[in-house]
């Protein structure tokens, strides 16, 4: 039986929720078309803030889905966390949904968990990049959402409403981020398609641009985050956290992440060097797990932006991405902001011009399992704004 087979059999049934070890859980990950890479157990390693442990569902004596739980203590009650499982677990998420999370359920709290986070990689809609280009232009569309779908999926849906009727609360900001993982991606489908058909779905800008930065002689270089390669990356990383007015992460956490990811798979994380004239003009780390490839950091030069190093890192991902078989290109993520007054639409802009499709998640949810302690880290989590 397949490892997919073994999931959808599980379902019949409650499978039994309990520790499984790193090497087991790298193998059911590794059996998996594909998975978050914040579900594979080298992101509990890179997560140094966390206590983190890896839990398998069995049916029998199979694993037949598996997930990794960030713990986070509460302040001043650290004998509770919050048990947090980004962008997972890995079950199957068509049938009852019930007989995986009550189980998972009654291990966390019995082990001090006074809630649950976590966020299906269930998508409930999707958005075709002519769609999105339209509602940018249309000053009386302001959101993805009074769009109508390109399609909706039905397993999205009936999630939603059944985690809603078995007391979950949805964690999703109106801007679509948050303190969590953005509920709103722009991706692009990779399968069936080749280097040219992926050319001619993009905007005519970026198309030019690509042929712009080959012009100018722009060279990109692929690495595994060497020492130097990965500071003149963060050098780059703090410049554009400095222009564009976000915090940017210590090197330190860039070490660790590449440390930890290539140690579990050598293709798992990959760094993108843009240079012009020996100059660095952008630079991009790129993650894949099994058929999944992340677009996950960028930086880019506020000097010699005509050259177009940006587009050329974002190309070489999609190219090697494709090479390596993957089904999708993941942008991650945008805020659902079609208005062309707010400035996070020029994101959105540029993920647009790769040509491929805005979705929605279901989101993150919470379940409270010790009521009055979900309340106060509630209360401290407003107080210092998330």
């Amino acid at each position: 039986m397949s490892s997919s087979a073994r999931v959808r059999a599980a379902a019949s049934g409650s499978p039994v929720v309990r520790p499984i070890s790193a090497a087991d859980h790298l193998a059911f990950v590794r059996a998996q078309r594909s998975v978050s890479f914040l579900q594979t157990p080298a992101w509990g390693r890179v997560k140094t803030e966390w206590r983190s442990e890896s839990l398998g569902w069995f049916a029998g004596r199979r694993i037949v889905g598996a997930g990794l739980v960030l713990h986070r203590p509460v302040p001043r009650l650290d004998r509770f966390t919050l048990a947090y499982l980004p962008e997972g677990p890995v079950i199957d998420w068509s049938g009852d949904i019930g007989a995986w999370l009550d189980p998972l359920a009654a291990y966390l709290k019995e082990h001090g968990a006074f809630a649950i986070r976590l966020g299906p990689p269930v998508v409930t809609d999707a958005w075709s990049a002519a769609q999105v280009k339209e509602g940018i232009a249309d000053p009386g569309i302001r959101r993805l959402t009074d769009l109508p779908g390109q399609w909706g999926d039905p397993v999205g849906a009936r999630v939603s409403s059944t985690l809603k009727d078995a007391g979950w609360l949805p964690q999703n900001p109106q801007d679509g981020f948050g303190v969590g993982h953005p509920q709103f991606k722009y991706q692009v489908p990779l399968t069936g398609r080749t280097e040219d058909e992926l050319l001619r779905g993009m905007s005519q800008q970026w198309r030019r641009n690509i042929r712009k930065a080959a012009r100018e002689g722009v060279e990109v270089t692929v690495g595994d985050g060497g020492a130097a390669d990965l500071k003149a990356f963060h050098d780059l990383y703090v410049h554009t956290a400095e222009r564009d007015r976000f915090t940017p992460r210590p090197l330190s956490y860039f070490a660790t992440m590449f440390a930890a990811l290539s140690a579990e798979a050598p293709e798992r994380i990959k760094l993108y060097l843009a240079h012009h004239q020996g100059d660095l003009v952008a630079a991009t780390v790129l993650v894949r797990v099994g058929t999944h490839a992340v677009y996950a950091y960028g930086a880019s030069a506020t000097e010699k932006r005509e050259v177009r190093g940006s587009n050329a890192c974002q190309w070489a991902m999609i190219r090697d991405a494709l090479a390596a078989g993957c089904d999708v290109y993941d942008l991650r993520g945008i805020t659902p902001t079609l208005d062309a007054d707010d400035p996070h639409v020029g994101l959105v802009r540029f993920k647009v011009g790769t040509g491929g499709r805005a979705v929605r998640y279901v989101g993150e949810w919470d379940l409270p399992l010790r009521p009055m302690v979900y309340r106060a880290f509630d209360i401290y989590m407003r107080r210092r704004g998330r």
